[in-house]
């Protein structure tokens, strides 16, 4: 394979679809480096929630933007960008492929089509804004979003209060809501020449991967290790401990639920995540759609390597 320049190959799709694996059956054929393109794994000491690739595999192949800040460091699509370009630009120097992995639609869209320009911040209205949280709850301030800006409010979680705060900023700052903006960038023109792959299982077989990966995590100690975050003086209002997995097992230590609740509520939240990232997928352009059976990823793992090399050698 010979890396053209501004060239990405993207494997995506739904949790607990088999990204990893497939991912690591391919670069072993070819000459790759993993990217990850998963906003929870970017977080130090957040490893068995977010289903991390072992130290062994990336210890065998390199990958690139795990672990490289706390969980009290905030991380966004556009710090992604930035981060993910200049490893991109780097790996094409030395004659290599980016292979971008991971399961989070809006990093892998802001990387093929970049960000919007907002408008700067403003320090004022931003303090403006967390003195109402403080006082209020997030709870009003997104019922407030939900009245200014819809569309965003429809794509933001209602506990991720970054986000509910910038995007309040951009319309107290302008008098237009943030989706008004992202509808004049159009997101139409990639920066990339890109071949975006796709997982996909039957909705049964998905929903058990799901629930055998929720069992996994708890065998393997995902109860200490979300005690250990906290010990570690990490606040549960942190956007990466609302994450998934993270903030149902924080209700259980704050006796909320009990285990038995806790496990059930986390497959119950993975099914619906999974649900809401094929609704997503399913609306990006050209995306090629890799189904997946049961345990076998070489039929797939092959087809990805041919629809590569003749992307890569047309």
């Amino acid at each position: 394979m010979n890396p053209s320049d501004k060239s990405i190959i993207i494997i995506s799709g739904p949790t607990a679809s088999g990204k990893s694996q497939i991912a690591l059956s391919v670069v072993r054929k070819l000459d790759l480096e993993i990217v990850n393109a998963d906003s929870m794994q970017v977080y130090r000491y957040l490893d068995i929630g977010t289903a991390k690739p072992s130290l062994n595999d990336r210890k065998l192949i390199k990958h690139h933007l795990i672990d490289i800040v706390d969980p009290d460091e905030q991380y966004d699509a556009g710090r992604y960008v930035e981060e993910t370009d200049n490893v991109i630009a780097n790996l094409l120097k030395e004659k290599k492929f980016p292979l971008i992995v991971g399961g989070t639609g809006l990093y892998i869209k802001a990387l093929i089509f970049g960000l919007f320009h907002s408008p700067p911040k403003d320090l004022k209205i931003r303090n403006d804004l967390k003195l109402k949280v403080k006082s209020s709850g997030i709870e009003n301030l997104y019922s407030e979003l939900k009245q200014t800006d819809p569309l965003s409010a429809q794509k933001i979680k209602p506990t991720d209060t970054q986000r509910i705060l910038r995007t309040l900023e951009v319309f107290l700052i302008t008098g237009k809501p943030t989706s008004f903006f992202q509808s004049q960038h159009g997101f139409r023109k990639p920066r990339y020449k890109y071949l975006y792959f796709c997982l996909r299982r039957e909705k049964e077989e998905l929903n058990k991967r799901i629930e055998a990966r929720v069992d996994k995590m708890i065998e393997t100690g995902f109860e200490e290790e979300v005690r250990n975050l906290l010990e570690m003086g990490y606040s549960y209002d942190l956007n990466s401990l609302k994450s998934l997995g993270y903030k149902e097992m924080i209700g259980y230590i704050n006796g909320k639920y009990n285990l038995s609740e806790t496990i059930n509520l986390i497959k119950k939240n993975a099914r619906h995540y999974a649900k809401r990232q094929l609704t997503w997928f399913k609306a990006q352009p050209d995306v090629v759609w890799i189904d997946l059976k049961g345990d076998d990823i070489e039929a797939p793992a092959k087809e990805i390597k041919e629809r590569m090399e003749a992307f890569c050698c047309p």
